[in-house]
């Protein structure tokens, strides 16, 4: 198959997102387009080390280029300030230096996770992604935010890091369990929600093939959300405007859930979609959403075996949560509620009373 290409247009910050069926061999190519490489740290996780890192490992030795690989635990809790701190220590012992590269290959977590190394290691180093998850192959890959939690909050200690590129395999979603597919199939729901009514209209069609995972269908939905992203980022890159808050659509509500519930107990994925079900029903209360819209992202959230109802959590400690959002500003918390399908809208949150109501319903 031919790939398809997603080129984020960021001045000297610009990079290609190169999409295909079957192409991790590819790496070691796309990595070294830009400049000499002689090292490069490759950051996976327990799960997908098994399972995806070995081509990318030789494609890195026929090129005569050093590797070095760091496994973490898989899931949400490697991403903490520990567990950077231990592979700050191994990329010393391994004599990383500036002309290093760290690669990521996994999901959400390990790009997060490796792209914080890359960004302040010797005060940044270059970084490639290699995202082997739904989830990260249609968001956290591309746009270059990438940090680590805290205990009280998601994403607290943090930086913006452009990857030097991105390669998709859409083959590496065969090994993906359902639960972990269908919790990327959330950010694609919002991607329709927030920015192309088409794309919205082409998954409720296309239901099946989705879930069956049909590669024709899948490079189809990963390069438009890459490039819905790509359109965004070069528009707002530091998320001074507004524009690239909208990228956030349920992740002000869901995220409460992740830190309240403990890292990992509940998917991001699976958070982001209860999320974008409250803020639906938010902007229904205020009259900004009409209730058939609303009912139509439910159903396809749905269709895709993602969760909708919000558990039982105290009310207090959602609302002081939500307030250490990064979107909290002066003060004030904004929320990313919905207009119509394709278009949303950056505004202060109501009380808190109506929030909570919301989650209650």
């Amino acid at each position: 198959m031919t790939d398809s290409n997603v080129h984020v247009s960021l001045q000297s910050r610009s990079y290609d997102i190169t999409i295909d069926s079957g192409c991790l061999g590819r790496v070691a190519e796309l990595a070294m387009a830009g400049d000499a490489l002689t090292h490069a740290v490759i950051v996976t996780d327990s799960n997908v080390d098994r399972l995806h890192v070995a081509p990318v490992i030789d494609a890195f030795a026929a090129a005569d280029v050093r590797t070095t690989r760091l496994v973490v635990d898989a899931g949400e809790k490697s991403k903490a300030p520990e567990v950077a701190a231990g592979l700050w220590d191994d990329m010393l012992d391994a004599r990383t230096d500036r002309r290093s590269m760290v690669v990521a290959v996994g999901g959400g977590v390990v790009g997060d996770l490796a792209g914080f190394l890359a960004a302040t290691f010797v005060r940044g180093i270059r970084f490639f992604q290699v995202p082997t998850t739904l989830l990260a192959q249609v968001d956290s890959s591309v746009g270059g935010k990438v940090g680590i939690n805290l205990p009280g909050g998601k994403n607290m200690v943090g930086a913006f890091k452009q990857p030097e590129g991105v390669l998709i395999d859409t083959r590496s979603l065969d090994t993906l369990c359902d639960r972990e597919y269908s919790a990327g199939l959330a950010e694609v729901v919002k991607y329709g929600v927030i920015l192309d009514a088409e794309l919205f209209d082409y998954l409720e069609a296309n239901i099946e093939p989705i879930l069956q995972k049909d590669h024709t269908v899948l490079r189809h939905v990963v390069q438009r959300c890459c490039r819905l992203k790509a359109d965004v980022v070069e528009k707002d890159e530091f998320e001074q405007h507004g524009l690239r808050a909208f990228l956030n659509y349920g992740h002000t509500f869901g995220h409460p859930l992740e830190t309240l519930l403990g890292y990992g107990e509940i998917l991001h994925g699976e958070a982001v979609a209860v999320g974008m079900t409250v803020a639906a029903r938010l902007a229904v209360r205020l009259g900004m959403f009409d209730q058939e819209s609303a009912d139509r992202q439910l159903a396809l959230l749905k269709a895709f075996n993602l969760p909708t109802a919000a558990p039982q959590l105290d009310p207090e400690r959602v609302i002081d949560v939500m307030m250490r959002d990064k979107k909290v500003s002066h003060g004030k918390l904004r929320v990313i509620l919905p207009n119509c399908i394709g278009k949303v809208e950056l505004m202060q949150a109501p009380s808190a009373e109506e929030v909570l109501a919301a989650f209650r319903e």
